[in-house]
């Protein structure tokens, strides 16, 4: 696995089939995000194994406020939970916590919660885990815009190239995705790093988050291992 995952930096998943997961075996939606962090566990002990420096998962998005009441007191409450009880082993592990979103928004022990780990894992140089937590992409480039938009001039004199444009967002300091994953068989990236997706290889695995692990990411490394990725040019430019 060393050659594969050498030549990945950064991983981005989109973690769906919680909910499936838990209603094909009579279960509460919140038994499915639960087993859904233990899926999470795994694949940063996989990260870290296969040495990819960062891995960036999708949370919750914006739009998951418009989910029962009673799902979302639940997914916070569970973040708070999960930080409280991970906080040692990821630091442990030398995974640096970063988290991209509206976090100002979050109920206010969530938001505490996420700004004292990102303080306490900031020595992590082994993976950094960049959770989109109450993130949207559009958001994150509106907000970008709008950042141009208070500085004007000087901004503007930032913007040599496209490519400037990221020093904007909050993902400013992470390199773009290789390789994109959701889960559950879905075809869709649902808003997610919309600016930093644009040259990533997709893999969409017919399994549902919860199952995920270590054999599923070894298997993604090795396919993405197998593509060619040109970034606009041709095969014979890559091989001369």
């Amino acid at each position: 696995m060393s050659e594969t995952s050498g030549k990945v930096v950064h991983v981005a998943i989109i973690m769906d089939g919680n909910g499936r997961w838990a209603r094909r075996r009579g279960l509460p939606r919140v038994a499915g995000h639960r087993e859904g962090v233990k899926a999470i566990r795994r694949t940063v002990e996989a990260a870290v194994e296969f040495g990819i420096p960062y891995l960036t998962i999708y949370a919750f998005s914006t739009e998951n406020w418009m989910r029962p009441p009673e799902e979302v007191q639940a997914l916070m409450h569970l973040l708070v939970a999960t930080i409280q009880e991970q906080a040692e082993e990821l630091k442990k592990q030398g995974v640096r916590l970063r988290f991209i979103g509206h976090i100002d928004a979050l109920p206010a022990d969530a938001a505490e919660k996420v700004r004292w780990i990102e303080r306490y894992t900031q020595g992590g140089e082994r993976l950094t885990l960049v959770v989109a937590l109450n993130y949207s992409g559009r958001w994150d480039i509106y907000n970008a815009a709008r950042q141009i938009a208070r500085k004007g001039t000087d901004a503007l004199e930032m913007l040599k190239n496209p490519d400037d444009f990221k020093h904007f967002l909050t993902t400013a300091d992470i390199p773009d995705p290789d390789i994109l994953i959701r889960t559950s068989g879905e075809y869709r990236i649902s808003n997610f790093l919309l600016w930093e997706l644009a040259y990533t290889e997709l893999f969409f695995p017919d399994v549902l988050w919860p199952d995920f692990n270590k054999e599923v990411l070894a298997d993604i490394l090795q396919e993405f291992h197998r593509r060619e990725r040109r970034f606009g040019m041709t095969s014979e430019q890559l091989h001369s």
